[in-house]
């Protein structure tokens, strides 16, 4: 039977605009990019030029310091651009479809190298860190956590249905690389997750961020100096099972396309480097001022109508920006419709079921950083959050390696940020002192 964790501090966030269960099909045509800033820690260089032909799962562009790591085409068709932006650093390389999806067969055997050569490798992430996995490390294990408890955050359970096949014959290839441990919800029943073969499975049963990756090392394994493990997401994990099983790359997705400013929220099937203007297309008032966000709205990233699905986005979020918004007596008005994690506004005498709609304004400036506990109350993890981030603000490496910052990741620090009345970008400050640790380490 699988072990149970429970967890007691975090945060659920009931926002309107959540995803009915029925999927729709976006075309497979216009122009497709891959965007290097979606693999973090990669150094990219383009091995293709404007008007070569290029069949699904033929390379793109590959990492300097580990050129065996590939990044592919999600599509067949012709190279259209390679965008590139200040000092010449590559913005997206763009590809123009064909419609045909040719693809790429391959033979190899060795599962590393099967992964390395198709370009998969890619969507590995590595802890201590948070970057693109390194292909020459010895993970002690791979982790993969199979549901989100980010609000509005993709239903794996129900992407995963028709696809258990797919699903398993991923897992069993990875548990020939390292030890594969499964993070399951007590909220789900399906026998693909519960009972899965070649991995140990861990439930966890709490509020958000139960359904991070980090939240699970931490309870399950935590990192030591020197240890490296390695994630993937859940979708992804099919990814690897298609080629398992087809030897080709199939690099199709069901996203949530959710949030209050969608007019009618639900499933969409479409490709890593979709464009977002077909995702959205008919979805949103293009009058209002929206935020389009290329995930969920904790930790997506604020993306243009113009831009393109993120190669790690199980999400689209669209919620009002705020900036129309005026509001008389500000923050002396009851706020009955207002989320709250304190009783600061008489919203916390509703129902927890409510959903609220909530903009993208912060409500505040930043301002000095109060000890209050507020970071602990909704961070499960053996890491005293506030003293982390101070120490990475003061830039004490040392300290910093003490309080556990090989364990986290920016998206750990989500609900953190949501809550912190100093306003700090916790996120940013985190993923800045992770790529400061990277340098020092090298």
């Amino acid at each position: 039977m699988a072990n149970v964790i429970k967890l007691r501090k975090g945060l659920d966030v009931n926002l309107k605009g959540k995803a009915s269960l029925e999927t729709t099909q976006t075309k497979v045509e216009g122009q497709f990019a891959l965007v290097p800033d979606d693999f973090c820690g990669v150094k990219p260089k383009v091995v293709v030029k404007e008007g070569d032909s290029v069949k699904v799962g033929d390379a793109l562009f590959v990492d300097k310091n580990h050129p065996d790591v590939k990044f592919v085409s999600p599509v067949s068709g012709t190279v259209a651009l390679v965008e590139r932006g200040e000092r010449r650093k590559v913005m997206s390389v763009r590809v123009d479809a064909d419609g045909k999806q040719d693809a790429v067969v391959f033979q190899e055997k060795d599962p590393l190298k099967l992964l390395l050569e198709s370009g998969l490798f890619g969507f590995f992430r590595m802890r201590p860190y948070d970057v693109v996995a390194n292909p020459e490390d010895k993970p002690k294990a791979i982790f993969i956590s199979a549901f989100n408890s980010m609000p509005l955050a993709q239903d794996f359970e129900y992407v995963l249905h028709g696809q258990e096949k797919e699903w398993q014959a991923g897992i069993s290839l990875l548990a020939q690389i390292a030890k594969v441990h499964l993070g399951i919800s007590a909220k789900q029943s399906a026998a693909a997750l519960t009972v899965a073969k070649d991995c140990t499975v861990t439930i966890f049963d709490g509020p958000a961020p139960a359904g991070n990756v980090g939240v699970q090392i931490n309870h399950i394994s935590p990192i030591n100096k020197g240890e490296v493990v390695w994630t993937l997401g859940a979708e992804e994990v099919i990814f690897v099972g298609r080629l398992a099983l087809t030897r080709k790359v199939n690099l199709t997705r069901t996203v949530a396309v959710a949030g209050s400013e969608v007019k009618a929220p639900k499933y969409a099937q479409v490709l890593v480097g979709q464009p977002l203007a077909a995702v959205l297309d008919g979805q949103i008032d293009e009058q209002k001022s929206l935020r389009i966000i290329n995930g969920n709205p904790m930790v997506g990233v604020k993306t243009p109508k113009e831009g393109w699905l993120a190669a790690h986005a199980t999400e689209v979020t669209v919620i009002p920006e705020g900036d129309d918004v005026y509001e008389m007596l500000g923050w002396i008005a009851p706020r009955c419709k207002e989320f709250s994690t304190s009783r600061s506004y008489f919203s916390w005498l509703r129902p927890r079921k409510t959903e609220y709609t909530m903009d993208a304004r912060i409500k505040g400036g930043e301002r000095h950083m109060i000890m209050s506990g507020e970071y602990d109350r909704v961070f499960p993890m053996d890491i005293y959050a506030g003293y982390l981030v101070k120490a990475i603000i003061a830039g004490d490496i040392d300290r910093q390696e003490a309080l556990g910052i090989y364990e986290v990741a920016p998206e750990d620090f989500a609900l953190a940020e949501f809550v912190d009345s100093s306003k700090l970008e916790l996120q940013r400050i985190v993923r800045e002192g992770l790529d400061i640790l990277r340098k020092e380490n090298a």
